[in-house]
Protein backbone atom coordinates (compact mmCIF):
# COMPACT_ATOMS: atom_id res chain seq x y z
CA UNK A 1 0.00 0.00 0.00
CA UNK A 2 1.51 3.36 -0.95
CA UNK A 3 -0.05 6.29 1.39
CA UNK A 4 0.70 9.77 0.51
CA UNK A 5 0.64 12.50 3.44
CA UNK A 6 -0.05 15.96 1.80
CA UNK A 7 -1.26 19.28 2.64
CA UNK A 8 -2.39 22.39 0.48
CA UNK A 9 0.13 24.57 2.65
CA UNK A 10 3.41 24.22 4.54
CA UNK A 11 4.13 23.99 8.24
CA UNK A 12 0.64 21.74 8.51
CA UNK A 13 2.20 18.42 10.31
CA UNK A 14 2.79 16.54 7.48
CA UNK A 15 6.03 15.06 8.33
CA UNK A 16 4.95 14.71 12.13
CA UNK A 17 2.19 12.96 10.74
CA UNK A 18 4.48 10.57 8.82
CA UNK A 19 6.65 9.99 10.79
CA UNK A 20 4.43 8.76 13.67
CA UNK A 21 2.46 6.46 11.23
CA UNK A 22 5.63 4.89 10.11
CA UNK A 23 6.58 4.85 14.01
CA UNK A 24 3.40 2.56 14.52
CA UNK A 25 2.67 0.40 11.27
CA UNK A 26 2.49 -3.10 12.01
CA UNK A 27 5.36 -3.86 9.60
CA UNK A 28 8.42 -2.47 8.59
CA UNK A 29 8.00 0.26 6.02
CA UNK A 30 9.45 2.67 3.77
CA UNK A 31 9.13 6.28 4.10
CA UNK A 32 10.02 8.31 1.25
CA UNK A 33 10.73 12.24 1.96
CA UNK A 34 10.05 13.92 -1.35
CA UNK A 35 9.85 17.23 -0.59
CA UNK A 36 13.32 17.29 -2.11
CA UNK A 37 13.33 21.40 -1.45
CA UNK A 38 13.32 21.03 1.85
CA UNK A 39 13.28 17.23 3.31
CA UNK A 40 13.22 16.86 7.08
CA UNK A 41 11.82 13.67 7.76
CA UNK A 42 15.36 12.62 8.65
CA UNK A 43 15.64 14.80 12.03
CA UNK A 44 12.78 12.65 13.34
CA UNK A 45 13.62 9.36 11.98
CA UNK A 46 17.77 9.02 12.57
CA UNK A 47 18.76 6.34 10.56
CA UNK A 48 22.43 6.75 11.38
CA UNK A 49 24.82 6.35 8.58
CA UNK A 50 22.90 7.37 5.09
CA UNK A 51 24.43 6.12 1.69
CA UNK A 52 24.15 8.81 -0.80
CA UNK A 53 23.41 8.67 -4.73
CA UNK A 54 23.82 10.94 -7.57
CA UNK A 55 20.33 11.75 -9.70
CA UNK A 56 20.88 12.72 -12.64
CA UNK A 57 18.32 13.56 -15.93
CA UNK A 58 19.04 13.01 -19.25
CA UNK A 59 19.01 15.88 -21.52
CA UNK A 60 19.66 16.30 -25.21
CA UNK A 61 23.12 17.08 -26.78
CA UNK A 62 23.43 18.06 -30.22
CA UNK A 63 26.39 17.54 -33.10
CA UNK A 64 25.76 19.88 -35.57
CA UNK A 65 27.66 18.16 -37.71
CA UNK A 66 24.97 15.50 -37.85
CA UNK A 67 22.17 18.05 -37.57
CA UNK A 68 19.49 18.22 -40.87
CA UNK A 69 17.65 21.05 -39.00
CA UNK A 70 14.78 19.31 -39.65
CA UNK A 71 12.92 21.12 -36.79
CA UNK A 72 11.23 17.57 -35.74
CA UNK A 73 12.95 18.46 -31.97
CA UNK A 74 11.36 21.39 -31.84
CA UNK A 75 7.91 19.93 -32.69
CA UNK A 76 7.68 17.41 -30.14
CA UNK A 77 9.39 19.14 -27.47
CA UNK A 78 6.41 20.78 -25.46
CA UNK A 79 8.15 22.55 -22.81
CA UNK A 80 10.76 24.53 -25.86
CA UNK A 81 13.39 22.61 -24.12
CA UNK A 82 14.97 22.33 -27.61
CA UNK A 83 14.19 24.66 -30.18
CA UNK A 84 15.94 25.89 -33.62
CA UNK A 85 17.05 29.24 -34.13
CA UNK A 86 18.33 29.77 -38.17
CA UNK A 87 20.38 27.29 -38.84
CA UNK A 88 21.10 26.30 -34.92
CA UNK A 89 19.77 24.49 -32.84
CA UNK A 90 19.19 25.90 -29.14
CA UNK A 91 19.36 23.86 -26.25
CA UNK A 92 18.02 25.09 -22.79
CA UNK A 93 18.71 22.25 -20.10
CA UNK A 94 16.73 24.06 -17.49
CA UNK A 95 13.63 23.22 -19.43
CA UNK A 96 14.00 19.93 -20.13
CA UNK A 97 12.18 16.87 -18.70
CA UNK A 98 13.63 14.24 -19.71
CA UNK A 99 11.44 12.28 -21.46
CA UNK A 100 13.65 11.56 -24.79
CA UNK A 101 11.43 12.51 -27.50
CA UNK A 102 14.02 14.40 -29.32
CA UNK A 103 16.40 11.64 -29.59
CA UNK A 104 13.63 9.41 -30.50
CA UNK A 105 12.42 11.13 -33.82
CA UNK A 106 16.04 12.70 -34.60
CA UNK A 107 15.80 11.19 -38.22
CA UNK A 108 20.11 12.27 -38.33
CA UNK A 109 20.97 10.73 -34.57
CA UNK A 110 22.36 14.10 -34.42
CA UNK A 111 20.67 13.92 -30.53
CA UNK A 112 22.52 12.30 -27.81
CA UNK A 113 22.29 12.20 -23.87
CA UNK A 114 23.71 14.08 -21.13
CA UNK A 115 23.74 14.09 -17.34
CA UNK A 116 22.05 16.22 -15.96
CA UNK A 117 23.03 16.70 -12.06
CA UNK A 118 19.26 16.70 -10.61
CA UNK A 119 20.36 16.61 -6.29
CA UNK A 120 21.10 13.23 -4.44
CA UNK A 121 18.82 10.06 -3.10
CA UNK A 122 20.19 9.11 0.43
CA UNK A 123 18.92 5.43 1.93
CA UNK A 124 19.14 4.58 5.64
CA UNK A 125 17.47 2.30 7.91
CA UNK A 126 16.03 2.90 11.41
CA UNK A 127 13.73 0.71 13.91
CA UNK A 128 12.05 -0.62 11.20
CA UNK A 129 11.95 1.94 9.02
CA UNK A 130 13.48 2.59 5.58
CA UNK A 131 14.44 6.11 5.19
CA UNK A 132 14.79 7.30 1.90
CA UNK A 133 15.36 10.99 1.40
CA UNK A 134 15.51 13.47 -1.62
CA UNK A 135 17.71 16.43 -1.91
CA UNK A 136 17.19 18.76 -4.86
CA UNK A 137 20.42 20.93 -6.39
CA UNK A 138 21.16 24.21 -5.11
CA UNK A 139 20.05 26.46 -8.20
CA UNK A 140 18.11 23.33 -9.71
CA UNK A 141 14.80 24.34 -11.12
CA UNK A 142 12.67 21.56 -11.35
CA UNK A 143 11.80 19.14 -8.70
CA UNK A 144 9.41 16.37 -10.35
CA UNK A 145 12.21 14.72 -11.53
CA UNK A 146 13.77 14.09 -8.48
CA UNK A 147 10.80 12.88 -6.65
CA UNK A 148 10.53 9.70 -9.28
CA UNK A 149 13.93 8.94 -8.62
CA UNK A 150 13.12 9.01 -4.97
CA UNK A 151 9.98 7.25 -5.24
CA UNK A 152 11.95 4.04 -7.79
CA UNK A 153 13.14 3.26 -4.04
CA UNK A 154 8.80 2.23 -2.47
CA UNK A 155 8.35 -0.55 -1.19
CA UNK A 156 8.71 -4.11 -2.25
CA UNK A 157 7.55 -7.39 -1.25
CA UNK A 158 4.26 -6.29 0.40
CA UNK A 159 6.08 -3.41 2.57
CA UNK A 160 3.79 -0.50 2.91
CA UNK A 161 5.09 2.76 1.46
CA UNK A 162 4.93 5.96 3.00
CA UNK A 163 5.25 9.69 0.98
CA UNK A 164 5.57 12.79 2.80
CA UNK A 165 4.94 15.16 -0.26
CA UNK A 166 6.32 18.97 -0.87
CA UNK A 167 3.23 21.50 0.14
CA UNK A 168 1.13 22.61 -2.44
CA UNK A 169 -1.22 21.96 -5.07
CA UNK A 170 1.48 22.08 -8.17
CA UNK A 171 3.97 19.38 -9.90
CA UNK A 172 6.05 18.70 -7.25
CA UNK A 173 2.65 17.42 -5.03
CA UNK A 174 1.10 15.88 -8.42
CA UNK A 175 4.33 13.59 -9.22
CA UNK A 176 4.68 12.67 -4.92
CA UNK A 177 0.82 11.71 -4.61
CA UNK A 178 0.52 9.91 -8.28
CA UNK A 179 -0.24 6.22 -8.15
CA UNK A 180 -1.08 6.53 -4.24
CA UNK A 181 -3.64 4.34 -3.20
CA UNK A 182 -4.64 6.58 -0.49
CA UNK A 183 -3.76 10.20 -0.03
CA UNK A 184 -4.04 11.77 3.39
CA UNK A 185 -4.58 15.40 4.06
CA UNK A 186 -3.29 17.57 6.71
CA UNK A 187 -4.20 20.55 7.64
CA UNK A 188 -4.53 23.28 10.48
CA UNK A 189 -7.67 24.83 11.88
CA UNK A 190 -7.01 28.65 10.48
CA UNK A 191 -8.65 30.28 7.56
CA UNK A 192 -5.50 29.93 6.01
CA UNK A 193 -5.14 26.12 6.50
CA UNK A 194 -8.84 26.35 4.96
CA UNK A 195 -8.26 27.89 2.23
CA UNK A 196 -5.18 25.66 0.80
CA UNK A 197 -7.24 22.58 2.42
CA UNK A 198 -9.98 23.71 -0.44
CA UNK A 199 -7.40 23.69 -2.94
CA UNK A 200 -5.50 20.37 -2.39
CA UNK A 201 -9.12 18.47 -2.09
CA UNK A 202 -10.09 19.91 -5.41
CA UNK A 203 -6.43 18.54 -6.66
CA UNK A 204 -6.81 15.02 -5.47
CA UNK A 205 -10.32 14.88 -7.02
CA UNK A 206 -9.20 15.66 -10.09
CA UNK A 207 -6.64 12.54 -9.83
CA UNK A 208 -9.70 10.53 -8.40
CA UNK A 209 -7.72 8.98 -5.52
CA UNK A 210 -9.05 8.13 -2.24
CA UNK A 211 -8.18 10.62 0.23
CA UNK A 212 -9.20 11.59 4.21
CA UNK A 213 -8.31 14.60 6.94
CA UNK A 214 -5.97 15.41 9.98
CA UNK A 215 -6.55 18.28 11.48
CA UNK A 216 -3.38 19.09 13.55
CA UNK A 217 -3.07 21.51 16.31
CA UNK A 218 -7.04 21.09 17.00
CA UNK A 219 -8.36 22.68 19.72
CA UNK A 220 -7.65 26.40 18.39
CA UNK A 221 -11.37 27.74 18.19
CA UNK A 222 -11.58 28.16 14.75
CA UNK A 223 -14.24 25.42 13.50
CA UNK A 224 -14.28 26.33 9.66
CA UNK A 225 -12.39 23.45 8.69
CA UNK A 226 -14.43 21.29 10.45
CA UNK A 227 -17.20 22.98 9.05
CA UNK A 228 -16.00 22.69 5.45
CA UNK A 229 -15.50 18.97 6.29
CA UNK A 230 -18.85 18.05 6.91
CA UNK A 231 -20.19 20.06 4.18
CA UNK A 232 -17.59 18.61 1.42
CA UNK A 233 -18.33 14.90 3.51
CA UNK A 234 -15.01 14.66 3.89
CA UNK A 235 -14.11 11.92 7.13
CA UNK A 236 -12.05 13.80 9.54
CA UNK A 237 -9.88 10.27 10.39
CA UNK A 238 -8.19 12.27 13.13
CA UNK A 239 -7.58 15.43 15.25
CA UNK A 240 -4.41 16.28 17.20
CA UNK A 241 -4.80 18.63 19.67
CA UNK A 242 -2.57 21.49 20.32
CA UNK A 243 -0.57 21.22 23.63
CA UNK A 244 2.72 22.91 25.06
CA UNK A 245 4.02 19.25 24.98
CA UNK A 246 3.50 18.24 21.50
CA UNK A 247 5.33 21.92 20.14
CA UNK A 248 8.25 20.98 23.13
CA UNK A 249 8.90 17.59 21.34
CA UNK A 250 8.77 18.68 17.89
CA UNK A 251 11.10 21.31 18.49
CA UNK A 252 13.58 18.54 20.00
CA UNK A 253 13.22 16.62 16.98
CA UNK A 254 10.73 13.75 18.63
CA UNK A 255 8.26 12.01 17.19
CA UNK A 256 5.04 12.41 18.71
CA UNK A 257 3.66 9.41 19.58
CA UNK A 258 7.05 8.66 21.59
CA UNK A 259 6.74 11.95 23.35
CA UNK A 260 3.18 11.61 23.61
CA UNK A 261 2.38 8.13 24.28
CA UNK A 262 -1.57 8.91 24.76
CA UNK A 263 -1.50 9.18 21.10
CA UNK A 264 -0.07 5.82 19.86
CA UNK A 265 -3.24 4.29 19.70
CA UNK A 266 -5.18 7.18 17.48
CA UNK A 267 -2.39 6.71 15.14
CA UNK A 268 -2.67 2.94 14.89
CA UNK A 269 -6.30 3.37 14.44
CA UNK A 270 -5.46 5.94 11.92
CA UNK A 271 -3.19 3.17 9.72
CA UNK A 272 -5.64 0.87 10.14
CA UNK A 273 -8.83 3.40 8.89
CA UNK A 274 -6.58 4.26 6.37
CA UNK A 275 -6.00 0.47 4.93
CA UNK A 276 -9.50 0.25 5.01
CA UNK A 277 -10.46 2.81 2.93
CA UNK A 278 -7.67 1.65 0.50
CA UNK A 279 -8.56 -1.67 0.52
CA UNK A 280 -12.35 -0.62 -0.51
CA UNK A 281 -11.20 2.11 -3.15
CA UNK A 282 -9.69 -0.75 -4.97
CA UNK A 283 -12.53 -3.30 -4.84
CA UNK A 284 -14.86 0.00 -5.84
CA UNK A 285 -16.63 -0.26 -2.85
CA UNK A 286 -15.75 3.00 -1.55
CA UNK A 287 -16.57 6.68 -2.31
CA UNK A 288 -13.62 9.40 -2.96
CA UNK A 289 -13.34 10.76 -0.51
CA UNK A 290 -12.89 6.78 1.71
Amino acid sequence: MRIAIASGKGGTGKTTVAVCLARVAPNPVRLLDCDVEEPNAHLFIKAGHMETFEAAMPTPKVDPALCALCGECEKICRFSAIVQAGKKILVFPELCHGCKGCMMVCPAGAISESPRLLGTVETGQAEGVGLVTGRLRVGEAMSPPLIRKVKEHAGTNGADTLIDAPPGTSCPVIEAVSGADFVLLVTEPTPFGLNDLALAVETVRALGLPFGLVINRAGSGYDGVARYAAREHIPVLLEIPETRKAAEAYSRGLVLVDALPELKEPFKALYRRIRECADAARQGKGARPC
